[in-house]
């Protein structure tokens, strides 16, 4: 038979994990996917408690905050550009914008509190990192999550080195030896940077990642998303309209690819299971009046 794509071999997890060991998911929008479809799949499951995360460093803050718990204060409200009348924080994104600092903070905290009560608990943590371009605020000199549609020159504009993202991670899973940690590289360009600029970015977090994984070996494992796009769907029906983004039927397979990655069959069965629940209670009449 003629092969028509090159599949993407590559050994299970083995860091035997389970459906009830509890998942924080963290990074860009394709852990937003990734993390909705274990919700679906009955898995528990806390999923980016402080919006879509890119960079290495936002990551790792986000780990910090969710294991000390210190709420969001008055010094953490910044008023977003653009003219949009919101609050926000720099390390969130603007889906948790209010239109006061009272309404955001309150907002932001209830989330913070809930999701570092389930991080305390939690057997993994899985990241999905996007980008090594990050943006500093230049008058705190902080890396931020976010820029929130503030003045340009207000920031300015880095690629974190290979060695740098490494080396925050590292110091991640090494503050946390309770934990499993699961790495993936988005698999959603950033076209922002052109091509090259992007292939740049995404060949440093796969360095950074392969050093962590080499370094913690019974504890980490790196996932495949961003190659299983690359090769085995190498093809712009799987893009959405974006031609960026993958298409729901791609990050559907991806999921798939994962599920066979990560669990054993009898638990992608209790999965499946569950996925089809999830569909039949979409149809379902509502008939309460």
């Amino acid at each position: 038979m003629i092969k028509l794509q090159t599949p993407v071999e590559f050994p299970g997890c083995g860091l035997g994990l389970g459906l009830d060991d509890g998942y924080v998911v963290l990074g860009s929008c394709f852990a937003d996917e990734i993390g909705s479809r274990m919700v679906r799949g009955n898995i528990k499951a806390c999923v980016n408690p402080f919006g879509t995360l890119y960079n290495p460093v936002s990551v790792c803050n986000s780990v910090m905050r969710l294991s000390a718990g210190v709420p969001f204060g008055e010094d953490d409200c910044v008023e977003m550009g653009a003219g949009a009348g919101l609050v926000c924080s720099f390390s969130h994104h603007t889906s948790f914008a209010r239109a006061t600092a009272s309404g955001f903070l309150e907002n932001a905290n209830s989330v913070l509190a809930e999701a570092s009560a389930f991080f305390r608990e939690a057997g993994v943590v899985a990241v999905t990192l996007g980008t090594s371009w990050c943006f500093r605020h230049l008058e705190t000199g902080e890396i931020v999550s976010n820029c929130l549609k503030r003045d340009a020159r207000e920031f300015s504009r880095e690629m974190l080195p290979p060695e740098a993202s490494a080396a925050m991670l590292r110091r991640m899973v090494s503050r946390f030896p309770d934990k499993k940690f699961i790495f993936t590289v988005s698999p959603i360009r950033h076209m922002a940077d052109g091509a090259h600029g992007n292939q740049l970015s995404k060949s440093a977090l796969h360095m950074a990642v392969n050093e962590v994984c080499l370094a913690f070996p019974e504890r980490t494992a790196y996932f495949p998303s961003y190659e299983i796009m690359m090769d085995e769907l190498r093809d712009y029906r799987f893009y959405a309209e974006d031609m960026v983004h993958p298409s729901s039927q791609a990050v559907d397979y991806i999921w798939q690819r994962f599920c066979e990655w990560a669990f054993s069959p009898e638990e992608r069965e209790k999965i499946s299971a569950a996925e089809k629940e999830y569909r039949r209670s979409l149809h379902r009449p509502n008939l309460q009046r």
